[in-house]
């Protein structure tokens, strides 16, 4: 695991402990990474929506998966 030093302001240090304090994390640094795997997991269902959207539009990829990645090789 590597360990990163950031400097937050003054108003998330105080969130930061309001949610140590709420049980939300164990301390800071498992505040911010869980916070970090939250953020990612609304990344990834944001992007998993948008292709959703896509396809809808008739915007996907059709056809046979092996045969289209044979062609970028």
């Amino acid at each position: 695991m590597t360990t990163l030093s950031i400097p937050v302001s003054g108003d998330l240090e105080k969130f930061i402990e309001r949610m140590i304090k709420e049980g939300r994390g164990a301390n800071k640094a498992d505040v911010v990474r869980r916070a970090l795997r939250e953020y990612e997991e609304n990344e990834l269902l944001k992007n998993i929506l948008q292709s959703e959207r896509e396809i809808a539009q008739g915007k996907g990829l059709g056809g046979n998966l092996r045969e289209l990645a044979k062609k970028f090789k």
